[in-house]
């Protein structure tokens, strides 16, 4: 059961059925109840009477009444009732054994049906609900009595139905309402600061979907919480080294005692590049983040794009003993692309494969699948590790965990970068690694339509 519709529906049905179900077996055992009773009190009615006096005609006496009485069940409810006497008052038949043998005058029987045959009694029906307390007859006919006493049973039935109505829609409301509870509870704490709150998911219906729906937002939520403390932390410590590099020599300057050089202006200019480079990327991420990275898109041969980014490392990788190859066929579909940014991507692809692979191979390859493009960088180098392999595209993420800062320093921000910017061409990117054997990252980038 999926939907919450079906379970409302099911629910009501359920609620209706069950009702009508009561109503009508009260009603039904009421019914036959009180027509038994209607019959053996209306007067001038033959039913019993003949009867009676088939059985008496049968054995020429009233010998084995009681047992027949008793066995036959189409006067279950009628037997329960009566009181049959002989022709000299006394009881023959009863349904309780005490009264058995006794006469109309120690019971106080009034108002009996009589029995007769030839013209002479020989035996009186008496019904015992008749009788109020202290032995007079009731004052409604027996018609009156009948309808009154069916209405009453009508009336219990529907109210024993509403009742039973009322406790299922408690249950049922209680069950659909528990889990907008606890989302309502969530969502107060929520507001109050605390990120990350979790809620039961009791069924896959509307509802379920809402609290699974609810957790995944909330877990969202807490971890963009956490990375941009994060980032906030990682930014302050990427400017702080920079700047105190920085204010430590311009002060040596200002105050004479350090002498400028070369050497000194370089590692000054590095520290500035560092910065600007930082800013500028920061700037990209933020961009993307808002949607309004600017792209001047056009046809581009994913081949030409590959062996761009390859002539531009070819000569850091022959440094390095790395075979370094585009395998791409020659007739690819175009994509549309910004081809400053898509160069930006792979180059980063690439300057990560030349920093980790020593003495091995880097391919770029293309291929064409169903409406995509596939751009692949693979490695043979050291690989990624499993646990740092999720959290590649992080950013300020460093997979050796290092926070040194080389001669070329690096922001962390190159793969949160790529990702943004292959993301706002409406492709995908995707990182495998195998520690000791190296990476591959596929670009997945939409076909133009041109």
């Amino acid at each position: 059961m999926r939907t919450l519709a079906i379970k409302l529906t099911l629910a009501f049905l359920a609620v209706g059925i069950s009702g009508a179900l009561l109503v009508a077996v009260i009603s039904g055992l009421r019914t036959r109840q009180e027509f038994g009773r209607f019959v053996t009190q209306r007067r001038g009615n033959p039913l019993i009477a003949d009867l009676m006096l088939g059985h008496y005609m049968k054995n020429d006496s009233w010998v084995g009444i009681q047992d027949w009485l008793d066995s036959e069940p189409l006067l279950e409810v009628v037997r329960r009732r009566i009181v049959l006497v002989d022709a000299g008052d006394t009881v023959v038949y009863a349904h309780a054994p005490e009264n058995r043998g006794l006469n109309t005058t120690e019971l106080d029987l009034e108002g009996g049906i009589p029995i007769e045959r030839d013209g002479l009694r020989i035996g009186t029906i008496y019904d015992l609900s008749r009788f109020a307390s202290g032995g007079r007859l009731p004052r409604m006919s027996p018609e009156s009595f009948f309808l009154r006493n069916v209405n009453q049973a009508t009336g219990l039935a529907a109210l024993i139905a509403a009742l039973l109505a009322l406790a299922l829609g408690i249950l049922l409301s209680r069950a659909l309402t528990r889990p907008l509870r606890e989302l309502t509870s969530a969502t107060e704490v929520m507001s109050a600061g605390q990120l990350g709150a979790q809620v039961n998911v009791y069924s896959q219906d509307e509802i379920g979907k809402l609290a699974s729906s609810f957790n995944q937002m909330s877990s969202e939520l807490a971890e963009a919480s956490r990375l941009r403390k994060q980032l906030t932390a990682d930014i302050a410590h990427d400017l702080r080294t920079p700047l105190t590099v920085l204010r430590g020599y311009t002060e040596g300057l200002s105050e004479g005692s350090i002498q400028g050089r070369p050497e000194l202006y370089q590692l000054l200019h590095q520290e500035v590049a560092h910065l600007q480079r930082l800013v500028e990327d920061l700037r990209t991420l933020s961009l993307a983040d808002a949607g309004e990275l600017p792209l001047a898109k056009r046809a581009v041969d994913p081949k030409a794009l590959l062996e761009r980014a390859g002539l531009a490392h070819v000569m850091q990788a022959s440094q390095k003993d790395v075979d370094l190859r585009v395998e791409a066929p020659e007739l690819l579909p175009s994509v549309a692309v910004d081809l400053e940014r898509m160069t930006q991507v792979l180059n980063n692809l690439v300057t990560n494969a030349l920093r980790h692979t020593s003495e091995g191979k880097i391919t770029l390859s293309a291929e064409s699948r169903n409406s995509f493009v596939t751009l692949q960088v693979a490695d043979t180098g050291a690989g990624i590790a499993g646990d740092d392999l999720q959290h590649i595209f992080d950013r300020f993420f460093r997979a050796d965990g290092s926070r040194r800062r080389g001669g070329l320093a690096q922001s962390g921000l190159g793969l949160a970068i790529a990702k943004a910017i292959v993301e706002a061409h409406g492709g995908t990117i995707q990182a495998e690694s195998t520690p000791g054997e190296g990476s591959r990252f596929t670009i997945q980038l939409p076909k133009s339509q041109n």
